[in-house]
């Protein structure tokens, strides 16, 4: 059997040259993976936005250089989309580390069964978002017959079209979102929580400290670094958001719930549109950039 060339010792080699070499051919493939599967389209994307390519009127194609970039500035929609995306990336973020914090706070004082609540919070982790978006669209929301207008309706509320009614759809997409992923939260919450030292609680008790005052100034303090990284994952699926809302709502009705992500899908696959569709999507990554250093970067600094 032969022995390839790269692993074959040189004289004079170091042997952490050679294990470093070895390294390098064992990482090999899967770089060059990598660069095919993300690298390489993220640079044809880019490539695309700097082009005019409407497959609708394809004898208008061309390079347009930064026009795309240039034509969101007078663009209504484009300006609706980034404030939804800013609201349903905010809004989710918030609810589920406040939920999630809460649940771990409540269920830290729970002495038995604190496993099978663990279990039954990685269930909606595991679904995928698409049949998150539509197990909450026939049997949670749907009018008439949905969970929730069983519950409105025996409280007198009445029934409601809540992914059919502008204003209702997008507290309906946020309230999918942070239902799929608050047991996230819980979970890193959680694990944090049951870390912390017990000797410091029971000198703030023999202090006569409150329980708001021992969780504002031990808890909290604690578990900040853990909170600040459940924002960044939480913010960076957030702004990527896609399947759950596309099979909720389809980012309707009209453009109520069309989050930057579903902007430009829609442009490059429903309207043709390819080169403005790939410009929205440079920008949306541009912004998760550019959320997720300043994240880290006040992480850092904290």
């Amino acid at each position: 059997m032969s022995v390839p060339a790269a692993y074959i010792p040189r004289p004079g080699d170091s042997l952490a040259r050679q294990e470093r070499r070895f390294a390098l051919a064992l990482l090999a493939p899967a770089l060059l993976v990598l660069l095919v599967t993300t690298t390489a389209p993220l640079f044809y994307l880019a490539w695309n936005s700097l082009n005019r390519i409407d497959l609708g009127m394809p004898w208008l194609s061309g390079f347009a250089g930064l026009g795309n970039f240039a034509k969101m500035g007078s663009d209504p929609r484009f300006w609706n989309s980034l404030w939804l995306t800013l609201v349903y990336t905010g809004s989710t973020v918030v609810l589920q580390v406040l939920i999630g914090l809460s649940l771990a706070l409540l269920v830290l004082q729970i002495p038995k069964g604190q496993g099978v609540l663990r279990v039954a919070a990685i269930l909606p982790i595991v679904l995928a978002p698409v049949v998150v978006g539509l197990f909450w669209r026939t049997l949670v929301l749907s009018p008439e017959f949905g969970l929730v207008d069983l519950v409105t309706r025996s409280l007198g509320l009445g029934s409601h079209n809540w992914l059919g009614d502008p204003q209702l759809a997008l507290v309906s997409v946020i309230a999918i979102h942070t239902w799929q992923w608050t047991p996230f939260a819980f979970l890193v919450l959680l694990a944090t929580l049951a870390t912390l030292p017990p000797d410091v609680y029971e000198a703030a008790r023999l202090d006569r400290a409150s329980a708001w005052q021992r969780f504002r100034h031990i808890t909290l303090p604690l578990v900040r670094p853990a909170i600040m990284m459940v924002v960044i994952m939480r913010m960076m699926t957030a702004l990527s958001a896609f399947a759950a809302i596309f099979a909720a709502t389809g980012g309707g009705p009209g453009s109520s719930t069309e989050i930057l992500n579903l902007y430009a899908y829609r442009t490059s696959f429903t309207e043709l549109n390819i080169g403005y569709g790939a410009s929205l999507a440079m920008v949306l990554l541009g912004i998760t950039l550019a959320v997720s250093y300043f994240m880290f970067r006040l992480r850092r600094a904290r």
